[in-house]
């Protein structure tokens, strides 16, 4: 039998304390994350199954935002459903494993958004300022190598830090002063060195969202620069309306991102640091597919035709 490096730890479970500073609240909170973990699921599943099933959205810009709709499925499906339970059960524990696990998922699929967000701002570029050469750049394969590429670079990334935390030892305090396990959190609780842990994992997490926030900047740049030398103003506004949608969901990711990891890491703001993190793992994810239906004409069009019962379906 295989004996994975946390069966061996001291401590067996951690304590997610959660919101607990707030006990008179926990009913409302539990049902209002609710509420909005319920609209979270089905408006992104509702943005993929309107692009599956309508012929006109199978284009590279609704095939990058299925990926992105998908991810965040996975993404609050793996922080919210344990949140709600520490939120009521009386034993907020979960295990080494379960915790590890959990940051795995949440710190690859943070990192594949940025990544996917990154390829949608390239794919606008090229529609933008390149497009004799859209079509021809833009096909079928390349959209799913790109894709794919940024889903495997960033589970494999997250994979070296997951390494390293599962050869920690946690001896104890056992409690972790958030909602989900997070990095910064985990590794206090370590009673190792952990420098060589954190100097991979910064130097890592600062890779997959510098580098594509650098990109989605230049790409913009030059966006903006061609949709400023269209001469009409009805042209521009066109131009524009095509990416406003990803610049508004780029604007909140990374905003929220920044706002975040801002804040000073003292006790006396914790509450502001949980505040801050429902903002990324919540409300970015239940703004998405309300950004791009409320913004999107083409998204508006497959929803009427959808609740008109006169979809073009498989036409």
């Amino acid at each position: 039998m295989v004996i994975l490096p946390w069966e061996n730890q001291t401590v067996e479970s951690f304590v997610l304390r959660g919101f607990s500073s707030i006990q008179e609240l926990n009913i409302f909170l539990f049902m209002m994350f609710l509420v909005f973990y319920i609209l979270i699921v089905s408006g992104n599943i509702l943005i993929v199954l309107l692009v599956l099933f309508s012929h006109r959205l199978h284009t590279p810009m609704y095939f990058f935002l299925v990926n992105l709709s998908f991810l965040e499925i996975w993404y609050t499906s793996n922080i919210v459903p344990k949140m709600l339970i520490i939120i009521l059960a009386k034993q907020k524990t979960i295990s080494v494993s379960g915790c590890l696990a959990q940051f795995y998922f949440f710190g690859s699929l943070a990192a594949t958004e940025c990544l996917l967000l990154a390829v949608m701002s390239y794919d606008r570029y090229l529609a933008i300022c390149q497009p004799l050469h859209y079509p021809i750049l833009m096909t079928g394969p390349f959209c799913v190598r790109l894709a794919a590429s940024s889903w495997l670079c960033c589970f494999l990334l997250t994979a070296v830090t997951m390494v390293l935390l599962s050869r920690l030892t946690f001896c104890g305090p056992n409690e972790i002063d958030h909602f989900f396990c997070d990095f910064t959190p985990l590794v206090h609780l370590s009673c190792m060195d952990t420098s060589l842990t954190e100097m991979v994992a910064y130097s890592t997490s600062s890779a997959v969202t510098l580098f594509p926030f650098l990109l989605i900047t230049a790409s913009y740049s030059c966006i903006l620069a061609v949709i400023l030398r269209i001469p009409s103003g009805t042209g521009r506004q066109k131009a524009f309306s095509t990416c406003s949608s990803h610049l508004t969901v780029v604007i909140v990711f990374y905003g929220t991102l920044i706002a975040t990891y801002l804040v000073p890491s003292a006790n006396s703001s914790q509450l502001l640091r949980k505040g801050f993190s429902l903002l990324y793992t919540i409300l970015t994810p239940m703004f998405n597919p309300l950004i791009y239906s409320l913004r999107n004409r083409d998204i508006l069009e497959a929803l009427k035709k959808c609740w008109s019962k006169k979809p073009d379906f498989l036409v």
